[in-house]
């Protein structure tokens, strides 16, 4: 059974670029907020902050991200995509060269702020040009593509920030933002055509946009998907934000050997994001979404239990690569069944789903700092408590059942064939 092709308009052809380029519009917000993780220790050190204080600045970069997100959909309904891009690339370069000189921690909180900012709206204009360009099955097939890759980068960034820690401090992490900031502009002016015609483009304003939430929220399958995703997610920002403290300071690896931890955790998400997809084809997807679940519950399990008592590192990095795992797990199904009602409304659903999940981050991982950087308890507490709060969205979703499954089923087999790709 296939998906309904809703608004099947004649759409023109923009090339095979395009789509490439809003894949990495929609790596550039994750890449923004943890690239210079493996720099953090350093960059509170030089900065004479507090661990918690320190890690406020991921926390800002999360909260503009899923802000970004709100403002930037609604503007770029109304304005066209294009120019929406070019005004946040734009303004990325200059918040990233801002980070870099910032003398203390606070101008570099509000640094990082308009850095989620500026990054959200790549995010969301990715999503939105999707809706534009594509439909039916084609269209959830693409939002499987941004969903996995989105998830994959916020691994593989503190891998790239190990990397090229080994060359640069703090600063020069910034720097290097700035300059992929400068290439994204390029690459935007030279390949984004316009995908919203002028007679297109809404004129409802913040009307239109909360009668789209209001639909959205109503729908009890969406809003459990969704929330499962923002728990799990609060519970992966957590572990983002508090695993190189655990990793660095309290089991003194170096930064090579720190990105070489996540190294693992990033081959473990592209396996199971992989795995995930083709189980909910042949399996069941409440059922993917569960197993998911379940796996980063371990993960958190044994965190809290390194927290409890001393455990050697092998501990601690084999519940890191389960928790990544069992969120990869659940990503393709969750996001199935967030979507797949909602094709008039996919790139607002998208963006609601994108904001829960970095929002819900930006709240959990400052407090994995509480304790200091002497403690694994307070990261394991996070976790847990994440993964718990997201069991219970999945068992809402397993009491509403509905007869719409068989059409969830059929875009869930479009998102293992982007898998397979």
């Amino acid at each position: 059974m296939n998906m309904p092709d809703s608004n099947a308009r004649p759409r023109p052809t923009y090339g095979r670029l395009l789509p490439s380029l809003l894949l990495l519009l929609t790596v550039f917000g994750p890449i923004s907020m943890d690239l210079y993780l493996p720099a953090l220790p350093a960059l509170t050190l030089e900065l004479g902050a507090a661990t918690s204080v320190a890690q406020l600045t991921v926390t800002a970069c999360l909260v503009g991200l899923a802000v970004g997100q709100l403002i930037a959909g609604p503007l770029s309904d109304r304005f066209g995509r294009r120019g929406i891009v070019l005004i946040g690339a734009a303004a990325y370069i200059l918040v990233s060269v801002l980070c870099a000189a910032s003398p203390t921690v606070e101008l570099l909180i509000i640094a990082r702020l308009g850095q989620g900012l500026a990054g959200g709206v790549g995010i969301v204009v990715a999503q939105a040009a999707g809706r534009d360009i594509y439909s039916g099955g084609r269209l959830i097939r693409f939002y499987g593509r941004l969903t996995v890759i989105g998830g994959f980068a916020a691994i593989v960034g503190p891998l790239l920030g190990g990397a090229l820690n080994t060359l640069v401090d703090w600063r020069g992490l910034f720097i290097f933002l700035a300059v992929i900031g400068a290439a994204i502009l390029v690459a935007t002016l030279l390949v984004f055509r316009e995908t919203l015609p002028p007679a297109e483009r809404t004129t409802g304003g913040w009307t239109h946009t909360l009668r789209d939430f209001r639909a959205l929220l109503s729908d009890r399958r969406f809003l459990a998907a969704v929330l499962n995703q923002g728990f799990l997610y609060a519970a992966l920002f957590a572990y983002l934000a508090g695993a190189t403290f655990v990793l660095q300071d309290i089991y003194g690896l170096s930064p090579q050997a720190y990105a070489l931890a996540f190294g693992l955790n990033s081959a473990g998400f592209m396996v199971f994001g992989y795995l995930a997809g083709r189980a909910a084809e042949r399996w069941s997807i409440p059922g993917t979404l569960s197993a998911g679940v379940v796996v980063a519950g371990h993960g958190g399990l044994g965190l809290l239990a390194s927290g409890l008592a001393p455990m050697p590192l092998w501990v601690v990095i084999v519940s890191l690569f389960a928790l990544a795992s069992g969120v990869a797990i659940s990503s393709p199904p969750a996001t199935t069944l967030a979507l797949a009602e909602h094709p008039h409304i996919a790139g607002t659903a998208s963006s609601l789903l994108g904001m829960v999940r970095f929002g819900f981050g930006g709240a959990a991982a400052p407090l994995v700092g509480i304790a200091g950087a002497a403690s694994v308890l307070p990261l394991g507490i996070v976790t847990t408590a994440g993964v718990l709060l997201a069991a219970c969205a999945s068992l809402a979703l397993s009491r509403h059942p509905s007869a719409a499954f068989p059409r969830v089923r059929s875009a869930a087999m479009d998102l293992s064939s982007t898998l397979n790709k």
